[in-house]
């Protein structure tokens, strides 16, 4: 990792090479610090697997007396919906760049990689998997959006969606509606809404995210198993349709 590369909290396996990578970046004005319980719960979940978390890359600017600290992955200064895209579109390729020093020093690919955020850190998860489909190969986004709603399905990336009915920070209409658009693009996404949740990153919302990331079969993987049987896709495509008209 660059010299000039953010204070990182890591849990690696007690034996053996990672299996998986996972990333987590944490909310504006938190730290690596605030993100711990969530870590731990992933390695509890997943013993092979690396789990770093990264403080932001600038010091959090919400504050001027300063005694909050906290890091940042974009400024919310002045933001609004005509300036959000460009905001994080400029830590992206920052971003990125860690993210592939990452798998460098663990050993794990793109493949085997999830990018996890909550608030600003699922909004930067988000759009950097759309900027680079396949960085990582799987996305979940806590709390967050889109800065600006995708026009392309990714071909690389399953996203996970999870979000408190009640959040008054980030609306869990963000998060339907990134679903509806990643369903009209034939997406592989999931989604996750719970009530009586806020803006925060609970227990349950956590034990949502661990089932997802073991029992979910990617779109993709589905594919490739059914067109390495001959016709078997076919019959597949052929079910389905049978009990879409079912249900009609």
């Amino acid at each position: 990792m660059a010299s000039d590369d953010p204070q990182v909290l890591q849990w690696l396996p007690a034996q053996g090479r990672p299996e998986q990578l996972m990333l987590v970046l944490h909310g504006v004005g938190d730290s690596a610090a605030g993100m711990a319980p969530l870590a731990a719960a992933l390695r509890r979940a997943f013993p092979q697997a690396a789990v770093l978390v990264p403080d932001g890359f600038d010091p959090f600017d919400g504050d001027p007396s300063g005694a909050l600290g906290g890091w940042q992955w974009f400024s919310r200064q002045g933001l609004d919906e005509g300036n959000r895209a460009q905001r994080v579109r400029q830590v992206l390729p920052k971003l990125a760049a860690w993210v592939r020093g990452a798998q460098q020093a663990t050993g794990v690919g793109p493949a085997a990689t999830a990018l996890i955020g909550f608030s600003q850190g699922a909004i930067c998860a988000l759009e950097l998997a759309q900027a680079e489909d396949g960085l990582a190969g799987r996305v979940l986004a806590f709390a967050g959006r889109y800065a600006t709603l995708p026009e392309r399905a990714l071909q690389h990336t399953t996203l996970h969606f999870f979000h408190g009915a009640d959040d008054r920070v980030i609306a869990a209409d963000h998060a339907r509606a990134a679903m509806q658009r990643v369903a009209e693009l034939q997406g592989d996404a999931t989604i996750d809404i719970v009530q009586g949740l806020g803006h925060e990153l609970p227990g349950v919302l956590v034990d949502c995210a661990i089932d997802r990331l073991r029992t979910h079969i990617p779109h993709r993987t589905w594919a490739a198993a059914l067109g390495a049987v001959p016709g078997l896709a076919e019959r597949h495509a052929s079910q389905r349709d049978d009990e879409r008209d079912a249900e009609d």
